[in-house]
Parts: structure tokens; sequence; C-alpha cells
């Protein structure tokens, strides 16, 4: 399962997600609140699902999501 951060960007002011071991952002968001309500988390992830550990302004660890992989769309028989 991948892992990712969500943590505020000092320099562009913006909340960033990356993945686990890359510097890249996944997605930027402008606000904490876009980032976390509704599906956001999970459109910007795919879905292969992963945990996510979202921090505070300050760095510290506010909560931690998992979210669940898509269900196979592939309909076979048996």
């Amino acid at each position: 399962m991948d892992k990712f951060t969500l943590h505020k960007d000092r320099k562009s002011e913006k909340w960033r997600l990356e993945k686990e071991g890359s510097d890249r952002a996944v997605k930027l968001f402008d606000r904490k609140a876009d980032a976390t309500k509704g599906g956001a988390l999970s459109d910007a992830i795919g879905g292969k699902g992963g945990s996510v550990r979202i921090r505070k302004v300050d760095n510290s660890i506010q909560e931690e999501r998992t979210i669940r992989p898509a269900k196979d769309p592939r309909k076979s028989k048996g």
C-alpha cells in the first residue's frame, strides 16, 4: 500500500500531497479543507488506494486516513 503525506508547503503556502519517498507533489490544494473534504484525497491518490498522513501547520501529525482501493471494474465469470 502506498503512503502519502499532506502538509503545508512553506514556499507556495499551499497544501501539498506527496507520495512517500518522492519530492514531487501528487496534487496541490489551496486550503486544507479542500483536500480533506469529500473524495478529494481518494481522487488524487487514484484507484490503488493508500495511507495518508495529514499534518497540521506546525508539521505535527493530525490524523492518518486509509483510502481503500477501488473495486475491480472487470466483469468476469466465476
